[in-house]
């Protein structure tokens, strides 16, 4: 190797790569760097301003911000792209992946889970229906594997909602993903779909690195606030709903049968002394910042109002806030216009679909089981996409069952079955062979009556 090149000429190869200098000089290896004679120590003292001269800012044009022509890089491409990891996303990934194809899943938090991790929503309430669980399947299977963990999880008995711990649910998420051989990018936001006419070809992931493309024969949007069909032009309705923040205490004393709890006593978590508080919240805008940021410092001011206030109480003086949910319970925020609506009066009556793919529960009084119609899940007027959780298509009442934890394995497990079929059918999502899907769904052991 020619030791000759210096910083600045390694920083101009990198330029004409079309690869940031300053992304490329930090990558090379130790090995490299120790063959170009470069040291990370000595570059720390230095303190040099790296910069990449193939940056394409966005420009002021006459008071107006303009976006620029930008060539994006393409980094992957896949079978699935799920895109977004909370209990949906998860388990359509690992449905996907199971089945046979290339999977690929994309989260903006560190973690998996969504809310049900990050967002502190502990209780698994929703998978019962007339004393029947109806939501099975990869779900299920994380239940049984939370109960061999050590505080995975509390209150598995026949009729009753159990609630899991946080962090063990986000390593078995972790654990099952790997397991299943899903490629997994964390810390990257979806920012575009990419389109050809009217069929989603893959989506632009923004990053610190910029911009990054990931090209797919199926995406599957399970982002909770649609990000993907937004982007994408399908049709959808924009919701106002309630947000919360909730958050979890440590030594929490246990109070005697029938005396009093305090208002924010919570409820409890695997770990004994450890109980978690929801909030109710107020109604809002679920993808509007500036809302969201009002509420939560609004909230955080809250909670530790009543932290002091409950220690203040007697018997409650040793009490800790250990955790406040790092990201905010919005329950509904964009829901999709789909080929079926899925409504109260349909759940009420019991309606039976030709395009069953799934059976939900309710999360108040064992309610009657109700019917995933798969056209609730695919938009009206794109084609390769398909949705899962709380964004399917459903009127106000019945986005409140459609929304919970369980129901949201049950449909992303109907959507990774269904996107792996189509690319083993060589079709599209629309035109995917049911049959097919619903084999899939009972070979994973998933319900559907």
């Amino acid at each position: 190797m020619d030791h000759s090149l210096n910083r600045r000429d390694l920083l101009k190869v990198f330029g004409t790569m079309g690869i940031s200098s300053a992304v490329g000089y930090l990558a090379l290896n130790q090995q490299a760097r120790a063959d170009f004679g470069l040291s990370e120590v000595n570059d720390a003292k230095r303190g040099d301003m790296l910069t990449g001269s193939e940056a394409v800012p966005f420009r002021l044009v006459n008071g107006e911000v303009i976006r620029p022509e930008l060539k994006i890089p393409q980094i992957k491409e896949t079978d699935v792209l799920v895109v977004g990891g909370g209990a949906a996303g998860c388990v359509a990934a690992i449905a996907a992946a199971r089945a046979g194809v290339k999977t690929t899943i994309v989260e903006r938090y560190n973690h998996f889970g969504g809310l049900a991790t990050g967002g502190l929503v502990l209780a698994i309430l929703g998978h019962w229906a007339n004393n029947v669980q109806v939501v099975q399947g990869i779900g299920e299977e994380m239940m049984q594997r939370l109960e061999k963990m050590p505080y995975g999880i509390v209150g598995r008995i026949k009729g009753r909602n159990p609630t899991v711990d946080s962090e063990a649910y986000k390593y078995l998420l972790v654990e099952m993903l790997s397991e299943a051989g899903v490629d997994i990018y964390l810390h990257s936001w979806i920012s575009d779909s990419i389109n050809e006419g009217s069929v989603v070809k893959g989506a632009v992931i923004q990053s610190k690195i910029g911009p990054l493309a990931i090209m797919a024969k199926q995406i599957i949007d399970t982002t909770g606030d649609g990000d993907v069909f937004v982007s994408a032009g399908a049709a959808y309705e924009r919701r106002k709903y309630i947000i919360g923040l909730p958050n979890r205490y440590m030594d929490m004393p246990k109070l005697k049968k029938g005396t009093k709890r305090p208002r924010n006593y919570g409820g409890i978590t695997p770990i004994e002394g450890v109980r978690w508080v929801g909030m109710r919240g107020k109604f809002s805008d679920g993808v509007d910042p500036k809302a969201l940021s009002d509420l939560e410092v609004e909230y955080r001011k809250k909670i530790w109002s009543d932290y002091l206030l409950l220690k203040q109480q007697p018997g409650f003086e040793e009490v800790k806030l250990i955790e406040t949910a790092p990201q905010l319970g919005v329950r509904v925020s964009r829901v999709i216009k789909g080929m079926t609506e899925l409504t109260r009066d349909g759940v009420n009556k019991e309606i039976k679909y030709e395009d069953c793919v799934g059976i939900g529960g309710s999360w108040s009084n064992n309610h009657v089981p109700w019917q995933l119609s798969y056209g609730a899940m695919l938009p009206q007027n794109i084609e390769n996409l398909l949705t899962a959780g709380r964004s399917v298509c459903a009127d106000t009442h019945t986005s409140e069952l459609v929304r919970v934890i369980p129901n949201c394995w049950m449909s992303g497990h109907a959507a990774g079955c269904a996107a792996a079929a189509a690319v083993l059918q060589n079709t599209t999502a629309r035109k995917v062979d049911l049959r097919q899907v619903r084999e899939l769904l009972i070979k994973q052991k998933a319900y559907l009556g």
